[in-house]
């Protein structure tokens, strides 16, 4: 019996291993295509295939690892006396790592909410691209700039990309298995919704950067900003290196 078991354990984990990495390399492939795409298809506008670029490598992570936790069977244990303790999503996903990633997937939705408000028309008036600088009496728009026209791919591919994985989550959570099965699985789908919010907020924070180096004139504003986004720029690149390496071996993070 334990020859039969063993086996097919290692082959589910195999299967799940070469569909998440699998997912990892279609978005590696997939992003640089993106990125490359001719701008004339939006109006000579290069901020846009660096969105989807981004956009599609975080979803393809997060798809690989949701597809990978599908096609993998329900663990078949024997008949056992459950605990009165409820099961909870928190006791499952990293306890360092999780409120990190809250905390820059609220900073996210703050940065894009503040782009749509204070977003202009560029300089070939097209809305949602810029914002507008007041300089030596003067009007500026800079961009690119996080209003509508590129923030609404960036929240939307959040929204399904959060509502996937919180059910994903949950799911898990109360499904049979032993705890370490479980907590495993939970990391890998944390980690990878942390690339999704970690390279979106990189990106965002990207922009506004470059807003503000080709501008004279933010003053107190651009300084206070600067020191709002420069470490939330720092703190994702640290969770996105964290997320990746845990997409591609959850235990060794775990160690």
């Amino acid at each position: 019996m334990l020859d039969t078991v063993l086996p097919e354990s290692c082959r589910r984990s195999r299967a799940d291993r070469y569909v998440r990495w699998s997912g990892l390399a279609v978005g590696a492939v997939a992003a640089p295509l993106l990125a490359s795409m001719d701008t004339s298809d939006f109006g000579d506008d290069y901020g846009m295939p660096l969105v989807l670029a981004i956009t599609a490598f975080g979803l393809c992570v997060v798809g690989g690892v949701l597809l990978g936790d599908a096609l993998t069977p329900r663990p078949r244990e024997a008949v056992r006396t459950a605990g009165l303790t409820p099961r909870r999503v928190r006791d499952h996903v990293p306890p360092r790592a999780t409120p990190l990633l809250l905390l820059q997937a609220v900073s996210l939705v703050v940065l894009l909410v503040i782009g749509a408000a204070t977003a202009s028309p560029d300089v070939l008036g097209r809305a949602g691209r810029a914002v507008t600088w007041s300089c030596d009496g003067a009007d500026q728009p800079l961009g690119p700039w996080p209003g509508l026209f590129y923030g609404i791919p960036i929240a939307v591919s959040l929204g399904v990309g959060t509502a996937a994985c919180a059910w994903a989550l949950r799911r898990i959570a109360h499904r049979p298995g032993d705890d370490q099965q479980r907590r495993d699985r939970c990391w890998m789908i944390a980690a990878a919704w942390g690339v999704l919010v970690s390279s979106q907020l990189l990106l965002v924070v990207l922009m506004i950067a470059v807003v503000l180096t080709h501008t004279s004139c933010a003053a107190t504003l651009g300084t206070v900003t600067a020191l709002v986004i420069y470490p939330l720029g720092l703190l994702g690149l640290v969770t996105l290196a964290w997320s990746l390496f845990t997409v591609m071996a959850p235990r060794a993070a775990r160690r």
